[in-house]
């Protein structure tokens, strides 16, 4: 299926853009610290192994349900960050798991969605000169990105991270009953009914997967606001990642199963 609908959210962690020819490169400002999973609770919190023995708590940048990703005894990748006002020291960033590595941090996907986009991934969206991040728009939401042209509508661009796979090589979202993400697709349809632009961009944090599905068993009202937003004219692109410990890279567009 073509890329469109129409067929034709941010950490505080700073981390370094280098451009390479083809795509940017998200590259941790310093190498990543591997650990073992033990457990993950409270959604921000989980208790790893450290290679010298040590057992420590570390923040978890992700209030999804990471269903597939806490098993423990995984290997996990943490960041160190040395700010004295910080609780934990260490953030959660990837988990292995099904044999590849996958990113959880949901304050990267925006970040990655913007250098997507620069780099020429999403359709025509980098010929927008000006790029706005969280402008308030609808009811009572904020849109990631605002895209502006001096010749062209206004483009509002919503994101959403994915890293569930349930079956080989698809990726598949939400991985649990999102309501906030059913009313973000049903304001992009109406910003679409008032003659603006409007696209969902879906980035996924792992590099084994070559197509994408809703998950509608998981969440059917999200499913049916996506089809609501698919006839209102909203299109919808899948960027893929390449995940490894030194960065994560936005490098493909990955096919829609629907």
């Amino acid at each position: 299926m073509p890329d469109g609908l129409t067929r034709p959210r941010p950490d505080r962690m700073q981390h370094s853009i280098s451009k390479t020819t083809t795509s940017q490169v998200m590259k941790f400002p310093a190498p990543l610290i591997e650990a073992r999973l033990l457990r993950r609770y409270k959604r921000f919190l989980a208790d790893v192994l450290l290679a010298d023995g040590t057992e420590i708590t570390v923040s978890v940048p992700n209030t999804g349900s990471m269903l597939g990703l806490t098993t423990p005894g995984s290997r996990v990748f943490l960041s160190r960050w040395d700010n004295p006002k910080r609780k934990y020291a260490y953030t959660l960033e990837i988990v292995e798991a099904d044999g590849t590595l996958v990113g959880i941090n949901t304050g990267l996907p925006n970040r990655l969605a913007a250098e997507a986009i620069r780099a020429g991934l999403v359709g025509d969206l980098g010929s927008y000169p000006v790029m706005k991040p969280e402008q308030r728009y609808g009811e009572r939401s904020r849109i990631d990105f605002l895209l502006e042209h001096p010749e062209r509508p206004p483009a509002y661009v919503e994101v959403k991270n994915v890293h569930f796979m349930r079956e080989k090589g698809l990726a598949e979202f939400p991985d649990t009953r999102t309501d906030r993400g059913a009313r973000h697709l049903d304001e992009l349809a109406a910003m679409r009914t008032l003659g603006y632009r409007a696209v969902m961009i879906y980035i996924v944090q792992r590099g084994d997967c070559s197509r994408f599905r809703l998950c509608a068993d998981l969440d059917a009202a999200y499913s049916a606001a996506f089809e609501r937003a698919r006839r209102a004219g909203v299109e919808a692109f899948v960027v893929g990642c390449q995940i490894s410990a030194d960065a994560i890279v936005p490098d493909r567009l990955i096919d829609m199963d629907c």
